[in-house]
């Protein structure tokens, strides 16, 4: 386990709490002291919930390691089944638990508690969040499935379907399953079951009965979704509706498994990112760079709707889980470019620098980042905070998060056009600081002056690429106060291309005759 200022990934134990606060009528009885009890912060506060999450902790102190701690752990396993009287626990270790080498799973089971108890064997130090999330699921989807179920023969019923991956501090899950219904529904697809959102050990009794089921987050429900194939012969649509294209082909698969006629549902004309993409609009964007790095499910969506859907260069592609790393690598290689499979945020800081892109598409992580570099930021991926689970339906999936995502990307570059035009026209007589607002009276001046008027506002520039720096070629000051008068929506490729110049030409330094140059060479 890396220990940092900030991770991408929680240990594995976190995960196993996204799943147990998740579902209803399951909890989790957690063997660690009182430094890992942050559940509630996680919860409550980021993602807003009602209600704390349900999760127990033995909470020993230091003075009770030379005590028997395997006692704390059984009777804080008992008051939890006394008090909340779920219909099943699962038992495990914290990190700092798991030094004391205690057996929670051993010690439940000896218990012999009036419920099914689930052992979670998370090894903390080699593995993280999504991993831990992915093994509670697939440990209570083993544990709990009846294996007894014969489904019902298709003929005169509708085709039935699990919906696999939705979990609790998940970037957008609640609003994606919103999407996702709205589709089923008009594919006349019954839902056997959502898991773990919102389910229930009893609902994963039965989890057999579905005649396929839909993986939604791979990080999540890959793994429980293969046992299900092996298991009851249960298909898997793993076609991630996210992007216009995308949720066409999901639909198109659900339909196929479903034996349905996908023509309702491929009718939705709601999305208008296509037409956006058409129109004249958009074409001062088309080639924009953009650096994505997030987990596999979301970096890849989004690499694809950048390259295939808004006309973007995708220059840098990645993701902090390796588990997903052979998915990340193949789409890096279709956007040209090698993948940057790392947890390290200063690893992925100096990639971006290096790229100078001019978005980036990113976690909370890469939106620090790219506020240090002067970047515009998008969030599309967790590790997410308070702000990014909005109060608003606000999806990734389905034709409805199509419109989200373009709202999301595009926005904080029109905005920069904006703010580059309010600059260009500050000095008119109608944009000037001392006209009123168009609509209140446009002509007369405001009654509070506003002194020292600045002519042009102050705009910090792009970071340079790597040969601008230690061992690279020199901006004279003028040229540099020259490449700031560029607008930086532009301003970064302006300097690679000058750079890039320079270096083929042999020159040294880049004063004003050499930015010229490399103008005038380019516009050829």
């Amino acid at each position: 386990m890396q220990l940092a200022v900030w991770t991408y990934e929680a240990p594995p134990h976190v995960g196993a709490m996204r799943v147990a606060t998740a579902m209803e009528k399951l909890h989790y009885v957690l063997h660690a002291p009182q430094g890992d009890t942050y559940a509630d912060l996680l919860f409550t506060m980021i993602e807003r919930r009602g209600k704390r999450p349900p999760v127990t902790y033995t909470t020993f102190e230091a003075r009770d390691l030379g005590k028997d701690t395997a006692q704390i752990f059984q009777d804080a396993a008992r008051e939890a089944v006394t008090r909340f009287n779920p219909e099943a626990i699962i038992v495990g270790a914290s990190c700092t638990a798991e030094l004391i080498q205690d057996d929670p799973a051993g010690l439940a089971e000896a218990m012999g508690l009036p419920l099914p108890v689930i052992p979670l064997e998370l090894p903390s130090y080699q593995r993280k969040e999504n991993w831990g999330a992915a093994e509670t699921f697939y440990q209570i989807v083993r544990h709990l499935a009846d294996k007894s179920v014969v489904r019902e023969p298709r003929e005169g019923r509708k085709a039935r379907a699990n919906i696999l991956g939705p979990c609790a501090l998940g970037f957008r899950h609640r609003d994606d399953l919103v999407e996702i219904r709205k589709i089923l529904s008009a594919l006349d697809v019954e839902i056997n079951l959502v898991a773990p959102l919102g389910a229930t050990p009893e609902d994963i009794k039965t989890i057999g009965n579905a005649d396929f089921n839909i993986v939604l987050y791979p990080e999540i429900a890959d793994e429980a979704a293969r046992w299900l194939e092996r298991t009851f012969a249960q298909p898997a649509v793993r076609t991630i509706p996210i992007g216009v294209g995308a949720t066409n082909a999901f639909i198109a698969d659900v339909a196929e498994l479903a034996g349905a006629d996908p023509t309702p549902a491929l009718g939705d004309t709601s999305s208008r990112l296509p037409w956006w993409s058409r129109s004249v609009d958009s074409t001062y964007l088309t080639g924009k760079r953009v650096f994505i790095f997030g987990d596999a499910t979301h970096a890849v969506a989004a690499a694809r709707i950048a390259r295939e859907e808004l006309g973007f260069e995708v220059c840098g592609l990645g993701c902090y889980s390796r588990e997903f790393a052979r998915e990340v690598r193949a789409e890096a290689a279709r956007c040209g470019i090698e993948a940057l499979i790392t947890d390290d945020h200063l690893a992925v800081e100096d990639a971006i620098a290096a790229a100078a892109p001019e978005l980036v598409l990113g976690t909370q992580m890469e939106r620090h980042i790219a506020k240090r570099l002067g970047i515009p930021c998008a969030v599309i991926s967790a590790p997410v905070h308070v702000q990014d689970f909005p109060a608003r339906h606000s999806p990734q999936m389905g034709f409805e998060g199509a419109n989200v995502i373009f709202d999301t990307w595009v926005h904080p570059l029109v905005m920069g056009l904006e703010e580059h035009l309010l600059t260009m026209f500050r000095e008119d007589f109608e944009f000037s600081d001392e006209a009123g607002a168009s609509h209140h009276a446009a002509h007369s001046p405001r009654k509070a002056p506003i002194a020292d008027a600045v002519s042009e506002a102050p705009v910090e520039d792009i970071p340079a690429p790597a040969m601008a720096e230690e061992g690279g070629t020199p901006w004279t000051a003028e040229a540099e106060r020259e490449l700031k008068k560029i607008p930086f929506f532009v301003r970064g490729k302006a300097r690679r291309n000058t750079e890039n110049f320079a270096a083929a030409e042999g020159r040294r330094q880049i004063d004003l005759e050499t930015l010229y140059d490399a103008k005038a060479h380019y516009a050829r």
